[in-house]
């Protein structure tokens, strides 16, 4: 049976409560941008949260500019994508809080030295750093297994897209089946997914239990192997994802 050796965690409400914030930041410059465009519609942080959580900002405007139907040209692009880190940044630096229970249970499984850890964002990775840092889990990670979708591809991407798993996978030596990754979007639980990672779902960041028992669904709906409300259940779900693994093999021979 393949053993788990090494655990991806996403950053963003899984590790720490910045989804708000960013979006936040985002709204201003996503309206700053349908302004320009002479479109009519504008955004809060939360509507865009709904429609959008999990996507990265280059993710964003290109679901946005296919909406609207209107297109910005790769210059001018750019500029907004490092605006938008800048202002996402002030804000998380000022703001943002460790997702309840995550910065307890990394110390335990840092201290335990029983499995690698890396952290697998869409987020720019001036961006994870930030938001890590800012709340006091920078130390249990090695800054070369900080990976981001948007910095460290050679072509830039986001999550749903599995490329930033693929390359987390090879740049830490693991096989898919020896790795777990804890997830709470869709776009997040989908890249993993399609990378072949056995995937945790984290829903303890959403407001309410109805939302937190609907996002449950929808994420082992899409493949996701068992649901974490809070990360005090983390060790529990690490043995249904061993045991669902070696039934898997049981089940193959």
């Amino acid at each position: 049976m393949g053993k788990i050796t090494e655990i991806f965690f996403d950053c963003d409400n899984t590790l720490v409560l910045s989804e708000e914030l960013a979006f936040e930041a985002c709204a201003d410059l996503a309206n700053e941008i349908l302004e320009a465009h002479n479109l009519p519609d504008r955004y809060t942080g939360d509507q865009l949260i709904k429609d959008f959580v999990g996507q990265n900002f280059r993710g964003m405007m290109s679901s946005l500019q296919s909406k609207y139907n209107f297109e910005i040209d790769a210059e001018k692009l750019e500029g907004y994508v490092t605006k938008e880190e800048d202002k996402v940044i002030a804000k998380l630096e000022a703001k943002a809080r460790p997702c309840v229970g995550a910065t307890e249970e990394l110390e335990k499984l840092y201290a335990s030295k029983q499995y690698g850890l890396a952290v697998v964002s869409s987020s720019a990775l001036r961006r994870v750093l930030a938001s890590i840092r800012k709340v006091g889990q920078d130390k249990y990670f090695d800054e070369a297994k900080v990976f981001s979708a948007a910095s460290s591809l050679p072509k830039p991407t986001s999550k749903p897209d599995p490329a930033i798993y693929l390359y987390a996978l090879e740049e830490v030596g693991k096989t898919a089946g020896e790795t777990v990754a804890i997830e709470d979007s869709k776009s997040g639980a989908l890249s993993a997914v399609r990378a072949g990672i056995p995937v945790i779902a984290y829903v303890g960041s959403y407001n309410g239990e109805e939302t937190q028992k609907e996002m449950a669904k929808t994420l082992t709906d899409l493949g996701a192997k068992t649901v974490m409300y809070h990360w005090s259940e983390f060790e529990d779900r690490m043995k249904d994802i061993e045991n669902s693994l070696s039934s898997d093999v049981q089940s193959s021979l």
